[in-house]
């Protein structure tokens, strides 16, 4: 597979608390690499500096050989689709007004025949061309998620992010966009990095798994090679069992 995304030795400083600490890590196009690690590790900064959202201290993010930190806004958005955990700000529009935002960066004037069709794409793509005249308030919460991440689509980006992308969703909806997610990656050969916390359905979805604690990186690779009882147990502090059937399921034992 090839590489678009390449992350060289990146360090983040919050004052003085280093919350990355020397990341260096290369992401896949058609590939869906997950983060994960406990709370305050590093994976919202990380997925930050990734998109230019935040100016690392130290090191340097490279897309398509352009340094992620010179290039203009608008070129950005054009590579970078972001799906943050909250998305508060759209209450007073409707779905197809908030996925239109997504062609910012390719309006002059007005919207060509061009957007209109992505926009309709977008909206097909994720399922929700029935909704395209409700309001974002109406929406339940696994409705308002497939809008962001179809205003994300809409900017036709190279790179997909998403900060816990299935956050306070029923089991219903977390495997609809997950799912959804996978699909995506696939079929439009997207490079899909999101940070999660279920650590089973990371297990499910991913090609890739990145551990992070404390700000660097724990282990990398393969869902069944990083996810094992001893990486776990040293990054979260707890005993689990991993069991193989149906799909691997990771229990906790008892916290150490």
């Amino acid at each position: 597979m090839a590489v678009k995304l390449i992350v060289k030795n990146v360090s983040v400083f919050y004052e003085s608390i280093k919350a990355l600490d020397g990341i260096s890590i290369s992401f896949e196009d058609g590939c869906v690499t997950t983060l994960v690690g406990p709370n305050g590790a590093g994976k919202t900064t990380l997925l930050k500096c990734l998109n230019g959202i935040l100016k690392p201290t130290v090191g340097t993010v490279f897309i398509d050989g352009y340094e992620v930190q010179k290039l203009k806004p608008i070129e950005l958005a054009k590579k970078f689709g972001y799906v943050p955990q909250f998305s508060s700000s759209y209450l007073s529009f409707t779905v197809k007004e908030i996925v239109t935002m997504g062609r910012r960066p390719y309006i002059n004037w007005s919207l060509s025949e061009y957007d209109r069709k992505v926009i309709d794409s977008s909206l097909k793509i994720v399922g929700i061309e029935h909704l395209a005249n409700r309001f974002f308030d109406e929406l339940s919460g696994g409705e308002k998620q497939k809008v962001i991440i179809a205003r994300a689509l809409a900017q036709e980006p190279k790179v997909l992010l998403l900060d816990e992308p299935t956050s306070n969703l029923d089991l219903k909806h977390q495997l609809e966009i997950l799912k959804l997610i996978r699909r995506l990656a696939k079929e439009r050969d997207l490079t899909v990095i999101m940070a999660m916390h279920d650590l089973n359905m990371a297990y499910r979805f991913s090609d890739k798994i990145v551990m992070i604690k404390n700000g660097s990186i724990f282990a990398a690779g393969k869902p069944r090679d990083v996810l094992t009882p001893e990486n776990i147990e040293a990054v979260y502090k707890v005993k689990v069992s991993i069991y193989d059937k149906p799909y691997p399921q990771i229990v906790p034992i008892e916290v150490i």
